[in-house]
C-alpha cells in the first residue's frame, strides 16, 4: 500500500492549522502542523514532507526565512505560501525565495485542493527528472569506463600489432599487403583520435580540470606551442610568429589542458591557411584579463557557419580538392576547457580573408607578501 504524502502546515493561527488538516486528511493525506517557523523547520527536517504550506506573517522566524531554509533541508519539498496579507510585492518576493505558488487567505477547500494537486504533480515531475538525471549520470560513467577499457585498449593493441607487422618483425610484407595495412592503420588512428577527443569532452564535462589550476605564464606556454608547431608550419609553407607583450603576466590555469587549446587553434590556423600564408599569435591585456589572439591568413569561415564552429562534430570544409580531416571535436573541447578556466573564446572571420580566434583568460591574482 502506497504511503500517504505528508503535507506540513506552518501557521501561527490554530484555526487555520485545524482547517487545513481537516481538508487534507479527508482527501487522504497525512497532515502535520507547526505553530511557528522554528518548529516547522524541525518537523520538515524530521518528516521530509512532500509539501509545506507556509504562512508569511508569524512571530519569530518569518515565512520568508522559512522559505529560504526549508530548501536547504530538502530541495524536494514544494513550498506554498498562505497569507492574509497578500500583495503583489510579497508574492514576487516569495516566488524569488522558492515558493511554488501563493494562496491568499481566506481560501475555500476547493481552492486548497486545486493548488495541492498542482503542487504534487510538480513534485512528481521534479522527482522523475532527478531520477532521469541520476540514471543519465550513471550511464555516462559506465559508458566512459567501457570506452576507456573495453574499446580503446583493444584498438591500441591492434595498432601495436600493425607496427610490428610493418616493421617486418614477423616476416616479409609485400607492397600490396603493406598498402592495405597502412590504410587500415590510418583508419584506426582516426578512430582512436575520436575516442580520445570524446573522453576529453567527458572529462571536462565532469569538471576534472578545475581543481588543478595554478599560476602560469601565458606567453611561456604559447612559446612552447609555437616551437612545437614550427615543423608543421614549415612543411605547409606557412610563417609562424609569436608577438609577446613587454611584460610577463600570469593566468590561473591547468597547463596541460590549456596547451591542448592552443595546440588545436595553432594547428588549425596552419592547416586551413593558404600557401605562403602566416599565423601570428599576439598577447594583450584588457580589462583585467589576458587575451591571446591566433590570427591566420587562411581560407576563412563564412558568416552563416561562424555560430557553429564550436559545436560538437562541426568541421570547416577545406575546399573541393582537400579532404576534411579530424573528429570535429577540437574546437568544442577548446571552448569547454577555456570556460572551465572562467574564460571565453570567440572567432572573427571572413571567407578568403583569414580568421582570428581570441582566447580571453582571467589574470592570476598577485600573491600577498
Amino acid at each position: 500500500m502506497a504511503e500517504k504524502p505528508i503535507i506540513l502546515v506552518i501557521d501561527d493561527e490554530e484555526a487555520m492549522r485545524d482547517a487545513c488538516s481537516l481538508i487534507l486528511v479527508k482527501d487522504g493525506f497525512r497532515a502535520e502542523t507547526a505553530e511557528n517557523g522554528k518548529v516547522g523547520l524541525e518537523k520538515a527536517r524530521d518528516l521530509k514532507p512532500a509539501l509545506a504550506l507556509i504562512d508569511l506573517k508569524m512571530p519569530g522566524l518569518s515565512g520568508f526565512e522559512v522559505l529560504e531554509r526549508i530548501k536547504n533541508i530538502d530541495p524536494g519539498i514544494i513550498p506554498i505560501v498562505i497569507t492574509g496579507y497578500a500583495t503583489v510585492e510579497s508574492a514576487v518576493e516569495a516566488m524569488k525565495k522558492g515558493a511554488y505558488d501563493f494562496l491568499p487567505k481566506p481560501f475555500t477547500p476547493d481552492e486548497l485542493r486545486i493548488i495541492i494537486r498542482r503542487a504534487l504533480e510538480r513534485r512528481k515531475l521534479a522527482l522523475e527528472a532527478e531520477s532521469l538525471r541520476h540514471e543519465k549520470k550513471v550511464m555516462e560513467e559506465n559508458f566512459i569506463t567501457m570506452v576507456s577499457h573495453q574499446l580503446r585498449s583493444p584498438l591500441v593493441a591492434i595498432q601495436q600489432y600493425f607496427e610490428v607487422i610493418l616493421a617486418g618483425m614477423v616476416g616479409h610484407v609485400e607492397d600490396t599487403q603493406k598498402d592495405m595495412i597502412l590504410r587500415a592503420r590510418e583508419r584506426l588512428e582516426s578512430l582512436l583520435h575520436l575516442i580520445n577527443d570524446w573522453l576529453d569532452m567527458a572529462r571536462i564535462s565532469r569538471g576534472q580540470i578545475v581543481d588543478k589550476l595554478k599560476p602560469i605564464a601565458l606567453e611561456k606556454l604559447l612559446d612552447k606551442q609555437v616551437e612545437f608547431m614550427k615543423p608543421l608550419a614549415q612543411e605547409s609553407g606557412v610563417k609562424l610568429e609569436l608577438r609577446p607583450m613587454k611584460k610577463t603576466a600570469l593566468i590561473l590555469a591547468d597547463e596541460q589542458s590549456l596547451e591542448q587549446v592552443f595546440s588545436n587553434l595553432i594547428s588549425n590556423a596552419i592547416k586551413y591557411n593558404k600557401p605562403e600564408g602566416s599565423v601570428v599569435i599576439t598577447v594583450r591585456e584588457e580589462d583585467g584579463t589576458l587575451v591571446a589572439d591566433v590570427i591566420d591568413t587562411g581560407i576563412g569561415i563564412s558568416r552563416e557557419h561562424l555560430p557553429l564552429v564550436f559545436d560538437q562534430f562541426y568541421r570547416v570544409s577545406r575546399g573541393e580538392d582537400q579532404k576534411t580531416k579530424g573528429t570535429g571535436l577540437g574546437l568544442a573541447i577548446a571552448k569547454k576547457i577555456v570556460e572551465a578556466h572562467n574564460g571565453s573564446i570567440q572567432v572573427a572571420s571572413e571567407p578568403g580573408q583569414g580568421s582570428t580566434f581570441s582566447v580571453r583568460l582571467p589574470k592570476a591574482e598577485p600573491e600577498e607578501k
